[in-house]
């Protein structure tokens, strides 16, 4: 077999590895899922009067819930690759790595079964958390065919950025626990981004915090694929952002996983 042949057969092996641990151990995935879940029920039906006041020009609730979906999206796919993180922390930590290394596998196998295996539970996950906001009252009329294709293109590219941002925050921390802990920034830059009121409503000190981070732009850009509104210079910036983390994250977990003597 080519040398390419033996990568993609090791790393399908570590996909289905990856995708069993996460079958027979769900309650991670289900935990991680539950605070965008939580969060989109909270602020629709307890402070969805209030915070869609916000929005201007006498908007509802159904207006914030509109509103709101787009942001609970990408804030999941945070939340899920904290499992990533440590997923990777716990085959770092407990010899399993040592082992892989003794065998004959291609060596980037460990780490391509595990960002594909995540990537695959961020969609099912989004996909999850857009039914519960469909049921709730969430509709995309206006989205074009067009437009649905590059919202997925977006969520999947946005899911690969953060999750080898997770693989290698998961790589440097000695323990799960630690590994968890690392990774909390994932949940909480959308707290602090256009996630739920505008920018404008925000204090003019602050604006700047929540503008110039990643998930304010691939919110704006979601938001405009899937409701209509103005996406300006967000969609590059978007872009600009997945690739930028996605490039950053996979040379610092290669150097990590290439260097680490465990």
């Amino acid at each position: 077999m080519s040398p390419l042949s033996l990568a993609v057969r090791d790393s399908s092996t570590m996909l289905r590895r990856n995708l069993l641990h996460a079958r027979r151990y769900p309650s991670l995935t289900l935990n991680l899922l539950l605070t965008p879940v939580m969060l989109l029920l909270l602020f629709v039906y307890i402070f969805g009067d209030a915070m869609s006041a916000g929005l201007g020009g006498g908007a509802d609730r159904s207006d914030y819930i509109a509103y709101l979906v787009p942001g609970l999206l990408l804030m999941t796919i945070g939340s899920t690759t904290i499992g990533t993180a440590v997923s990777v922390s716990t085959d770092m930590t407990e010899g399993i790595i040592a082992r892989f290394r003794t065998m004959a596998i291609h060596r980037g196998a460990v780490l391509i079964g595990h960002v594909i295996g995540s990537v695959l539970q961020c969609v099912m996950s989004v996909v999850l958390v857009g039914a519960v906001a469909v049921a709730i009252g969430f509709r995309s009329t206006d989205a074009t065919v067009l437009e649905w294709v590059a919202a997925f293109g977006l969520v999947t590219l946005f899911a690969l950025a953060l999750t080898w941002i997770a693989v290698g925050m998961g790589l440097v921390s000695p323990s799960a626990e630690a590994a968890s802990n690392n990774a909390m920034p994932l949940i909480f830059l959308p707290l602090i981004s256009s996630t739920f009121v505008p920018l404008h409503s925000m204090p003019g000190w602050f604006q700047p915090i929540a503008e110039y981070q990643p998930f304010t732009p691939a919110i704006e850009t979601l938001r405009g694929l899937l409701l209509g509104t103005p996406i300006g210079h967000n969609g590059w910036l978007a872009i600009a952002w997945c690739v930028g983390l996605a490039v950053l994250g996979y040379f610092w977990s290669a150097s990590k996983f290439n260097s680490d003597p465990k």
